[in-house]
């Protein structure tokens, strides 16, 4: 049903023209395995190490017998994160998972990959369409406008455009980006970068030197896209963001061969909870199980861990927003074939419950979970759905050939930031996430003292209901390629509706 795809929340980065297949619209990934070199005997059995998660009772460190079980199993502990009970370590022991299960006082354990330490092998998705010197020219930006916001159809998509004469949000507001880093030395992004509120969690242990959540010159910009579209600053140089007033952190959770494993997932919200983030952003799904099963120990120690984190981090006043996907899947659907899991080994295809078997952190409690629209307005082509599943819809781009911006705007896809001071264009519900996060974040500077449920009740409530797109024939081949249950008010496609930024800051 799918082509293995990039383990980031399925941004593309397509070129303009061309049409996006329902299910298959991923660049192809290349692949380099690394060369092989003269190893230590330390060096080696790092090499052949796991990582693993084990959960506790949270709030009472790591119990003594589940110490000495770790220490015996052949575990190293790399951090603990007791508020939640979340124990990261290493282990060569093949079984470490299975014993550690047998010890009084945990709770679930289990490993978070299949590609020993360090990857083995790095992985290139492509790059995203970068706007011509001639393209930005082109744009004629009217007094107010930021010189590339013509080409920005996105943002009166959800009226963000007038919501900006009366608001850019507040400074005291910060959006965390969980991704593959941020470059917070770009000109749109450096006026609003939170510097206190970034990190590299990739190991799952913070690392808070400087620049060390920046992408590196080979890993993927889509952290940085993401970044922009949510504050790219309104300084008169580049793009707009739905929120150009908040602040914005770089919180790195991949690693250089772009997979989101546990570890670093639990770090990053651990970090948003207590570095006084208002929103996190999460464009990815956690490898690399696509969706976890709760009926497999080892994936429901995932999803065990990362749900404490996530909810531990809305306790603290986090938002927590992530993207549907990018598979034209029905998450509400009896079953699903899921093809390409695990994706950092040889994946098999096996036929899961989604309602059982969870993509994380998108199908979590609490989190807000971002449908895409296209420039026409309906579900982009790509953009997964199911009643009850999805909360509310933003734009992330569709093919050019299915939803054609009106003019200036002539790409069908999102405008955002790129590393070294460069724009570009991409798609993808992990497009359409960081525009929720924006909206999320321009309410939070309405009322400042709004606890998160509040935050997302207004969100809902604010957004314009959006009807069913019925029959739903993308392609226009006479053939229906997804189909929407629900009324105008909630459905499947855009849940409570298609988010409103100008109500964000007037009501």
């Amino acid at each position: 049903m799918t082509a293995p795809h990039p383990r980031y929340r399925r941004a593309m980065a397509i070129p303009v023209g061309m049409a996006m297949a329902t299910a298959l619209a991923f660049l192809p990934n290349v692949t380099a395995s690394a060369a092989d070199a003269p190893v230590s005997a330390e060096a080696e059995a790092e090499a052949t190490s796991l990582s693993y998660v084990v959960n506790v009772r949270p709030g009472h460190g790591v119990p003594g017998q589940v110490k000495k079980a770790i220490a015996e199993a052949g575990g190293t502990i790399v951090t603990s994160y007791d508020k939640i009970g979340v124990i990261v370590v290493h282990s060569a022991n093949p079984d470490f998972a299975k014993i550690l299960r047998t010890v009084r006082g945990v709770d679930s354990a289990g490993n978070t990959r299949n590609a020993p330490l360090p990857a083995q092998s790095t992985t290139d998705v492509g790059t995203p369409r970068v706007l011509s010197a001639a393209e930005a020219d082109a744009a004629e930006a009217v007094d107010g406008q930021d010189p590339l916001e013509p080409l920005q159809w996105d943002l009166p998509a959800i009226k963000a455009d007038k919501a900006h004469e009366k608001s850019l949000g507040s400074s005291k507001v910060t959006v965390a980006v969980i991704d593959t880093g941020v470059d917070d030395t770009h000109p749109d992004i450096a006026p609003n970068f939170d510097r206190e509120a970034s990190v590299n969690c990739v190991t799952g242990k913070p690392d808070t030197a400087d620049g060390a959540w920046r992408p590196g010159a080979t890993e993927s910009p889509h952290g940085t896209h993401v970044a922009g579209e949510i504050a790219a600053a309104k300084n008169g140089v580049g793009m707009t963001g739905v929120a150009p007033g908040v602040k914005v952190s770089g919180i790195k959770v991949s690693t250089t061969a772009g997979y989101f494993y546990t570890e670093a997932v639990v770090c990053g919200f651990m970090w948003a909870a207590t570095h006084g983030v208002d929103v996190t952003n999460n464009s990815y799904y956690t490898d690399p199980w696509y969706f976890n099963c709760k009926d497999d120990p080892d994936q429901k120690a995932l999803v065990d861990a990362v749900s404490r984190a996530s909810q531990y981090a809305e306790r603290k006043g986090a938002v927590n927003v992530a993207a549907a996907g990018n598979e034209n899947y029905d998450l509400a659907a009896d079953e699903i074939t899921d093809p390409v899991s695990p994706n950092d080994a040889t994946p098999t295809e096996r036929v899961v419950d989604p309602s059982e078997c969870l993509d994380i952190p998108t199908q979590l409690p609490g989190v807000v979970t971002v449908a895409a629209t296209g420039a026409k307005g309906i579900k982009s082509s790509f953009s997964n759905h199911g009643l009850g599943v999805i909360d509310i819809a933003a734009p992330g781009g569709d093919s050019t050939r299915f939803q054609t911006p009106a003019p200036p705007a002539t790409s069908g896809l999102i405008l955002g930031t790129l590393p070294g001071g460069k724009w570009g264009y991409m798609a993808g519900t992990s497009m359409a996430s960081p525009h929720v996060a924006g909206v999320a974040a321009l309410i939070k500077s309405t009322y400042p003292y709004a606890p998160p449920a509040l935050v997302k009740a207004l969100l809902y409530a604010e957004a314009d209901a959006t009807p069913c797109t019925d029959p739903y024939d993308i392609d226009g081949d006479g053939k229906v390629d997804a189909v929407c249950e629900g009324t105008k008010n909630r459905n499947g496609f855009y849940g409570w509706g298609t988010a409103d930024a100008l109500d964000a800051v007037t009501k």
